[in-house]
């Protein structure tokens, strides 16, 4: 097992920062401020999301649109999980490629897409 876990840290409006975390599920969920949940992106089975499990229901902002969703709250991006179950650290290449995926065009893209949703929902509500 990986004692320490370089891996790529996501708030909300911020750009992602590499750090450097005890492989542990306490640091794990320190990091994402609460019970953790693992997710992918699309077309990429190489690295794995993780996210507070109750993000979207105790009040933390959305984050960014991973494709198949919006993350609300922070997350933290790692290599795919081994066989053995233990998170990987993330590549020079994945920190380069994931630094430039959740940018600053995936911050305008995620507000976008939130106001549109609102927008549609006030929609639905005045009708």
């Amino acid at each position: 097992m990986q004692r320490s876990l370089r891996c790529l840290y996501v708030k909300e409006n911020s750009l992602p920062e590499e750090i450097i975390i005890p492989n542990t599920l306490k640091a794990k969920q320190e990091k994402v401020e609460g019970l953790i949940e693992y997710t992918y992106l699309p077309n990429d089975d190489n690295v794995v999301i993780i996210c507070n499990e109750e993000g979207k229901i105790n009040g933390m902002g959305p984050n960014r649109d991973t494709g198949y969703d919006i993350v609300f709250g922070p997350f933290l991006i790692v290599g795919e999980t081994s066989d053995d179950g233990e998170d990987r650290s993330l590549t020079d290449e994945q920190i380069s490629k994931y630094k430039e995926y959740f940018g600053k065009e995936s911050i305008e893209k995620t507000e976008t897409k939130v106001i549109e949703i609102l927008m549609s929902k006030n929609q639905d509500i005045n009708l």
